[in-house]
């Protein structure tokens, strides 16, 4: 078999770098702006941070068609990344200065054209791998695809620990300038180094070849799912709505958790969610490992625990204590094992279906869940207390592993990877 050409595929991935890079901003800095600059309540930041993920549910689709039709000199998806790059960068550097000013409506405008613009290049950007890469060797460079976005996210994290200061109004100029340099010098890398148009004609030529070779040997299935294995899929689909109703909680409002609850200034809330990063960076090749000896069913019920157990114990802890990151490697972990093993259960569950309509369905589910989360946890901050959010992550951790103990299809303990860099095949 051909081997996964690495260099390449390190190229592609900065476009993923650098979307990583900005949604890590996004989650963390945004909320605090609004409320600290705009004096928003919890509901109405919840409902603005959901914005991307309604937006999501149809302009990713939608741009990703339409790139899928493009024909330019410089092949189907590069036009969208450069495109979109280049509009997301203008308005993320407006942003600070609406900030600064405290005009709403100039921060409102710019936020809303910035992320349609990182909605118009985002499906492009993912596409790109599967675009440039062989079908048998797409699970390897997925995983270096997924190890570029960690460290994109590490970034910007460490951009926000080293240059937020405290107060109450931090200026975050410096972490939008990082985080925008990063976007640009990405992209611009991509485009020197990636003859998108040229590598396309020539993966298209060699799996032409290949279908000719298969010939009538290749067939869709679409066999109705039996009634028992449907309810495992609907099982499974409500888990997955709880683990993200759960996470995406977490992490949209840990920034101003950490700092009203805890009393962290600055970027200090950073260190949290570093840890985690690594922790689950780290965990990959482990987990792989778990999942082939016991499954994925038992990995992810593994990783729900390590959830619920990191979420309870986070709730006792009424300010910031150094222990608590020993919480927040759990919940790398435990987050980790659940994105390693969720898909591909419900592309098992399907294989006697349409696998590609019911993975259609698990991002809905997920995506719902995301826009569902930060509007009803940010109500219940805004009308409760700042500390109904673990406990609020421990009730939908909980139904999840209700839900997961009556998924009885669709386990199987996968392959044994045969390089180190396949554990980081993940899926979004």
């Amino acid at each position: 078999m051909e081997k996964l050409n690495y260099r390449r595929t390190f190229f592609i991935g900065l476009a993923f770098l650098s979307i990583c890079a900005f949604w890590q901003m996004y989650d963390n800095v945004i909320p605090l702006i609004l409320q600290n600059t705009f004096h928003l309540n919890e509901t109405f930041t919840g409902a603005i941070m959901a914005a991307d993920n309604i937006l999501a549910v149809f302009l990713l689709p939608f741009f990703g068609t339409l790139s899928d039709k493009a024909n330019t000199r410089l092949g189907k998806r590069t036009p969208f990344i450069i495109t979109g790059t280049c509009v997301a960068v203008l308005f993320l550097m407006l942003l600070p200065f609406a900030d600064k000013n405290q005009n709403f409506i100039m921060f409102v405008a710019c936020l809303a054209v910035l992320l349609v613009a990182m909605g118009f290049y985002r499906s492009p950007a993912v596409a790109l791998m599967p675009d440039l890469t062989p079908k048998p060797l797409r699970s390897k460079a997925n995983a270096v695809i997924n190890l570029m976005g960690a460290i994109g996210g590490v970034y910007t994290l460490l951009l926000i620990r080293f240059l937020v200061k405290g107060g109450a109004r931090p200026d975050y100029i410096a972490v939008f300038t990082g985080v925008a340099f990063l976007m640009a010098a990405a992209v611009i890398l991509l485009v020197l180094t990636v003859k998108e148009k040229k590598i396309a004609a020539e993966i298209e030529k060699e799996e032409i070849q290949e279908e000719e070779l298969a010939g009538e040997a290749i067939a869709e299935n679409t066999k109705e799912l039996p009634k028992p294995v449907k309810k495992s899929l609907y099982m499974i689909l409500l888990s997955i709505f709880f683990w993200f109703a759960a996470y995406n909680a977490v992490t949209t409002a840990f920034s101003r958790y950490a700092v009203k609850v805890w009393g962290l200034e600055g970027g200090g809330f950073a260190d949290c969610l570093m840890v985690a990063t690594v922790a689950a960076i780290f965990s990959y090749i482990p987990i792989g490992m778990i999942s082939e000896k016991f499954g994925r069913k038992k990995c992810i019920q593994g990783g729900l625990l390590l959830l619920l157990i990191s979420y309870l114990s986070a709730a006792f802890f009424p300010v910031y204590h150094p222990a608590i990151n020993i919480g927040f490697i759990l919940i790398g972990i435990g987050w980790a094992s659940i994105s390693v093993n969720s898909l591909p259960m419900i592309v098992e569950i399907c294989s006697l279906g349409d696998v590609g309509k019911y993975t259609g369905v698990y991002y809905t589910f997920s995506m719902a869940a995301q826009i569902f989360t930060p509007i009803f946890s940010g109500f219940l901050m805004q009308h409760i207390s700042y500390r109904v959010l673990f406990p609020y992550a421990c009730v939908f951790t909980i139904l999840a592993m209700i839900t997961m103990c009556m998924v009885k299809h669709g386990d199987s303990k996968p392959q044994a990877k045969k390089k180190v860099w396949e554990h980081f095949d993940v899926e979004d």
